[in-house]
């Protein structure tokens, strides 16, 4: 005999599986490394340092 499906909670597990996956392929696509992220935020303290010793007194 078939099993018994409920539909409305088919459809809500099938559309979270649908966000998952876009959900992946977003953190592939627009996601930065480990690497990038800290380049970046030592290239913003170089630049603060740089401002900042270049300030008048």
């Amino acid at each position: 005999m078939a099993e018994i499906v409920n539909l409305n909670k088919a459809r809500k597990a099938k559309a979270r599986q649908d966000k998952a996956e876009q959900a992946s392929l977003n953190r592939a696509q627009f996601g930065r490394s480990k690497a990038e992220r800290d380049a970046e935020r030592q290239q913003a303290e170089r630049a603060r340092r740089e401002i900042d010793g270049k300030k008048l007194d």
